[in-house]
């Protein structure tokens, strides 16, 4: 269980209160997981968000913004999956294992990509991998990305403009913005990472998303 509640990432100046907050709840929740850190081989971090009854949990509350500081903060080259969801809850959880192989989602959309991913070229290839597929119906989303990258790709970078080009899967937030998906709507998300030096600069990514599925309540 986190002892500060989490917190989204942030792009403001180093001393604004919102970035002191993340910092603080960063090095805590580092504390924290310190003395269950993988030692050694493939590890998993996941991070359950509990936000307060009422609140419309497919609105706002990004997931990717709330995974990207903390994977940051923990992250080695041992770190194949990071796993985020929001649900109706008092309290956050965070658990860093092992990781295991299992199988992933059945239908996929996939697309090898060759330009920077801070440019719109980007965006756009990973658009088109998805442009024919059929809207997912209103309402909170599950999303897995499985992202393949050579060896000096950062790849935690790619996630956000990666769903910046998910529109056509989750709709727009205006009809006239390009790159702002109703993200918002993601309650559960798996994100994942394979090393390939063959493929250089290039990135193969894999795309699952579906609606999600029920029980967003805390158990307790």
């Amino acid at each position: 269980m986190l002892r500060k509640v989490p917190r989204l990432a942030s792009w403001n100046k180093a001393t604004d209160p919102d970035q002191v907050r993340l910092r603080e709840y960063l090095e805590d929740t580092a504390e924290l997981l310190a003395p269950h850190l993988v030692a050694s081989g493939p590890w998993v971090l996941s991070l359950e968000v509990g936000l307060p009854r009422g609140r419309d949990l497919a609105d706002m509350a990004d997931l990717d913004n709330y995974a990207f500081p903390l994977a940051t903060r923990l992250r080695n080259e041992d770190l194949v999956a990071v796993w985020c969801t929001k649900r109706h809850a008092d309290t956050s959880r965070v658990l860093v294992a092992p990781a295991a192989e299992t199988a992933g989602p059945r239908d996929t959309y996939t697309v090898r990509t060759t330009a920077s991913a801070s440019t719109a070229a980007y965006k756009a290839q990973v658009r088109a991998a998805v442009l024919d597929a059929a809207a997912i119906p209103a309402g909170a989303v599950q999303l897995q990305l499985s992202f393949v990258v050579g060896r000096q790709r950062n790849w935690l970078t790619l996630w956000k403009p990666t769903i910046d080009a998910l529109d056509p899967l989750l709709g727009r937030t205006r009809e006239d913005r390009d790159w702002h998906p109703q993200d918002g709507r993601i309650t559960d998300l798996g994100l994942h990472v394979l090393v390939d030096p063959s493929l250089g600069h290039d990135v193969l990514v894999s795309i699952a998303a579906a609606p999600a599925a029920p029980g967003t309540e805390d158990p307790a």
